[in-house]
């Protein structure tokens, strides 16, 4: 699996901020999360029972949770690749229709596993995935798709989900979490990045004390104003430190999405 994963963190910041504070520029070192670290979303809030109903629970075959992913229709889940690179469909499983990662929800066992082609694990590009489920997703009132957006997204107001710490270095929540945050422009973005990230990602500006990590890598970052899914948690700097996340940007891969789904 891939070597270092993927942080997205919250916060609600106004549009001032972004234009009167620069950016941080990346330590010299290389702190991207390790994939095998047990890192999870700090500062978050329990979400409501139900409000969420398209996220699943990407787990192991003994039942452990390693990543996020939505459902976009009754055959799939979309997620991150390096969420799914090396393993296997009998060593993945989703779980569906829960906000509790020890009890309720529906499994459903995978099929298929389709990392994008040209995902690469060195810049983390085409940082995209489908599951196919091995039986149709069944609907209800907790279990639904969640659209995609189809328009690149500039600075705007988002939320991002997922299962994390409430608190850097705290217990792991057993409710699934939820962050307000802010895209930003990719020119801000690249005040940070460079040319690392490309157009085909999307950044959510974080500060310190208030982020996502590992554990919520493949899960949605989704427009506030329509609940449309912009964004894969895809990587970033070693947890809530305050720089921007990178996420794969969704309407960039819309075509792929649904060439691989046919």
């Amino acid at each position: 699996m891939f070597k270092f994963v993927a942080i997205l963190g919250l916060v609600a910041l106004t549009a001032a901020f972004f234009h009167t504070v620069a950016l941080p520029t990346l330590p010299t070192e290389d702190t991207r999360i390790d994939v095998n670290g047990d890192w999870r979303v700090v500062g978050g809030e329990n979400a409501p029972t139900g409000a969420y109903p398209f996220i699943v629970s990407l787990r192991s075959a003994a039942n452990s949770h390693f990543c996020g992913g939505s459902i976009i229709n009754a055959d799939y889940v979309l997620t991150a690749a390096h969420c799914i690179v090396g393993r296997t469909t009998a060593n993945t499983q989703v779980v569906a229709g829960t906000n509790t990662l020890n009890a309720g929800g529906v499994t459903i066992g995978s099929s298929s596993l389709i990392a994008h082609a040209n995902y690469n694990s060195a810049t983390i590009q085409n940082d995209v995935a489908l599951i196919r489920v091995a039986s149709p997703i069944q609907f209800t009132n907790v279990i639904s798709t969640i659209s995609l957006n189809t328009a690149d997204v500039g600075a705007a107001d988002a939320i991002l989900i997922g299962w994390g710490r409430t608190v850097t270095g705290g217990p792991l929540p057993n409710n699934l979490q939820r962050l307000d945050t802010r895209t930003i422009t990719h020119a801000q973005c690249q005040q940070t990045w460079g040319s690392q990230v490309q157009t085909n990602q999307i950044c959510a500006l974080t500060v310190a004390g208030q982020g996502a990590c590992n554990g919520d890598s493949g899960g949605p970052l989704i427009l506030t104003s329509n609940g449309l899914h912009i964004g894969i948690v895809s990587f970033g700097v070693a947890c809530a430190q305050g720089f921007p996340d990178v996420y794969t940007r969704t309407s960039a891969f819309n075509s792929w999405i649904q060439s691989n789904m046919s």
